[in-house]
């Protein structure tokens, strides 16, 4: 997508005159934009608009030749300047070389605005500055503009209002300014005001060798260039060659001039539309069906995804034609080099780094267009790698929440691939806060996800599209337990989630309503994790990971690499520096604990000290194994910090876990939990072991 501020790309600059014989001038053009249209189609189709304020005096153009330049970026014009009344002939003899007077205008037909809907669902409607986006008369449209159908084009019928407007005498003392005016490209529409005159009663009638200006309530046109549909005008009615509605034209255009013979009384003025670029139509998302059903396709999201340059790069899109037709070349690509940022002690260089980093963000071109109102139609952004967070000011902007509708990517670093780091995911958080959707493209296992935030809380991950409301809903069950070991836990855990489900449905518990579904989460690997995820699959509970990078930058340390097991559906991914607050995401309503090794332990000191603290309530964990196991794992510390007495008061948090050899057992202590009969929390009991084996608290399980 290119971003051009400056011009439409259905319009030139204005033009200025280099040759003027009598009534025949020729105008030159220069800088046009490379983009604009009216090098690409046939020239037939080209116009010549002439400014409005020597329309409005009584002059009229005819383009007679047009040579353009694509190369140079440039056009010569042709051109028979006319004066259709007194005082355009006047006008006419105040004209020198360099007045600027007009532009051209490419009538595209492919940009020709078909449906009427395409316009009236624009009414009521407004900018972020509250200007309407097309009305006739006020903010809401008007019953004065009537839009139809007519030979396959949108056709806005203006009504006029009773009588005409004239000049008083002081207008001829005016025209030698507003000729030195144009040769400084200074607009003197407002002062031609000044001298015009509003006569209500006067019939609105053309006579020959004379001007009719009349007028309309005040227009606003900001999604569309609007033209007179000179051939809807009834016969004998010319209008002059300023006949182009520009997109910024608001409370104004409300004049027409027209000349020619006839004895009927003009009524209305027909206008016929083009579109604008589609980044700055001013379209709704919501008005965009194809994008949105491009938009819920896989295959055109990762076909999309396929085109994006090996490099950082990014792309606003605004139509679903657009998504489908994507090219590499339609990438913006940058390569920033981030430095070393000297630190708060050096803030105006660390400022200026940081500011520099940012520009050099694919991604920062198209919000700055959007705060600047170069992009006004909503879109969705894409971008090959997740967005630095230092963008988040310039993501979080009111007009960038207004515009985009949604962040997809397909990779979330470029350095550590598919590995968030703790600001990556405070951005996350804050993009859901303000209603920006985000989408991982996630080609490794051909999934689209969409991080999802867990209410209440920080907590969040990417959730498939049809599990996003099992996720906010469910109540949280997690699996902790070895990556070297998978144990023999599988079919007792299996029949402990049955057993669960059976049960949840039959007794509709208020701490486990029928109506709640479950998910299961795990840290994602091998071993026990996948146990935990291959279980939860199995049984049609949602399978949960908070993934860690373990890859080790100390070569000397000794890691098994953890790689993401098979059976993941909605998961969250963290680097290795990171590893406390990826814990503090587990958010767990209920903890089972299998065999595990240092970081197991490290995760059971987490779970305990949560519940101490109170940042969770005080639920029940299982821990899945032999007595005999645990008791060489907990006991001792536990004992050692009763007798040194550094638990004094925090005794009760022994009757938080209770050790099971199966599901009988592990249904026991839920089912006792759940119909409140399980003695749990400050008013229970101490267990001195650090925890209770359910078989000697229950008795035999059944």
């Amino acid at each position: 997508m290119e971003l051009r501020p400056a011009y439409f790309d259905l319009m030139s600059p204005d033009g200025h005159i280099t040759s003027l014989k009598g009534s025949k001038a020729i105008i030159m053009i220069e800088g046009i934009s490379p983009f604009f249209v009216g090098f690409d189609i046939d020239k037939n189709r080209i116009s010549f608009n002439l400014k409005s304020s020597l329309a409005q005096i009584g002059v009229d153009s005819l383009m007679t030749g047009l040579l353009l330049d694509k190369a140079g970026q440039r056009a010569e014009i042709e051109l028979e300047l006319i004066g259709v009344s007194k005082l355009g002939k006047e006008m006419l003899g105040l004209l020198e070389k360099g007045a600027l007077i007009g532009k051209l205008f490419a009538a595209d037909d492919r940009r020709c605005v078909r449906d009427p809907h395409y316009l009236s669902r624009m009414f009521k409607r407004s900018d972020r500055l509250g200007h309407p986006l097309l009305s006739l008369g006020g903010s809401e449209g008007s019953s004065s503009m009537v839009l139809e159908s007519v030979d396959n084009r949108a056709v806005a019928y203006l009504s006029l209002l009773e009588g005409t407007v004239n000049y008083e005498s002081t207008i001829e003392g005016f025209l030698p300014t507003m000729a030195k005016a144009l040769m400084h490209n200074i607009s003197m529409r407002d002062f031609l005001r000044l001298h015009q005159r509003f006569i209500p009663d006067e019939p609105r009638l053309i006579k020959e060798g004379q001007l009719l200006l009349v007028k309309t309530l005040p227009l606003h046109v900001r999604t569309v260039f609007a033209r007179v549909a000179t051939d809807l005008l009834p016969k004998g009615y010319k209008h002059t060659s300023a006949d182009v509605l520009q997109p910024d034209t608001r409370a104004s255009g409300d004049i027409y001039e027209l000349y020619g013979t006839s004895p009927l009384e003009l009524l209305e003025i027909p206008l016929e539309f083009y579109t604008l670029e589609p980044y700055r139509e001013y379209i709704f998302f919501g008005d965009r069906d194809q994008l949105q059903v491009c938009l819920e396709c896989p295959e055109d999201l990762f076909t999309a995804f396929d085109t994006s340059p090996e490099a950082q790069s990014s792309i606003f899109i605004v139509k679903g034609s657009q998504l489908k037709n994507l090219k590499t070349d339609d990438w913006l690509i940058r390569d920033p080099h981030k430095h070393d940022f000297p630190g708060i002690s050096h803030s105006e260089r660390q400022g200026l780094l940081a500011e520099k980093y940012i520009h050099q963000q694919p991604t920062y071109p198209f919000l700055k267009a959007i705060t600047d109102g170069v992009i006004t139609s909503q879109g969705v952004l894409f971008s090959r790698y997740f967005p630095s967070p230092l963008l988040k000011s310039a993501l979080l902007q009111e007009a960038v929440i207004r515009c985009v509708k949604g962040l997809y990517f397909r990779y979330p670093s470029l350095s550590h691939e598919d590995f968030f780091s703790h600001e990556d995911f405070a951005l996350l958080n804050d993009l859901s806060k303000f209603g920006i959707p985000v989408f991982w493209i996630e080609k490794r296992h051909g999934k689209i996800l969409q991080f999802i935030q867990k209410n209440p809380g920080e907590s969040g991950m990417f959730v498939p599209i049809d599990k996003i409301k099992i996720f906010k809903e469910s109540v949280m069950f997690g699996v902790y337990g070895s990556n070297l070991l998978e144990g023999n836990f599988e079919q007792e855990l299996i029949s402990f989630f049955k057993g669960l489900q059976e049960s949840q449905k039959k007794n509709n518990w208020p701490l486990l309503p029928s109506n709640k579904p479950l998910a299961l989460i795990t840290g994602g690997g091998p071993g026990a994790m996948e146990v935990g995820n291959r279980v939860a699959k199995t049984l049609g509970i949602l399978s949960c990971a908070n993934i860690v990078d373990f890859r080790a930058k100390d070569k000397k340390s000794v890691i098994n690499e953890q790689l993401q097991n098979p059976y993941v559906e909605a998961k969250m991914t963290y680097r290795i520096e990171k590893l406390v607050e990826r814990q503090a995401e587990f958010n767990l309503d209920y903890p089972i604990f299998l065999t595990g090794g240092i970081g197991t332990d490290f995760e059971y000191a987490l779970e305990e000290l949560r519940r101490k603290v109170g940042t969770v309530s005080t639920t029940p964990v299982l821990l899945f194994g032999s007595s005999a196991y645990w008791r060489a794992k907990i006991t001792h510390r536990f004992q050692s910090n009763l007798q040194s007495g550094t638990i004094k008061g925090s005794e009760w948090i022994s009757n938080c876990f209770y050790v099971v050899q199966n599901a009988a057992e592990a249904l026991q202590v839920f089912e006792a939990f759940f119909s409140g009969q399980l003695l749990i929390g400050t008013s229970g009991p101490i267990y001195e072991e650090g925890f209770a084996v359910v078989k000697d608290l229950f008795g035999k399980a059944t």
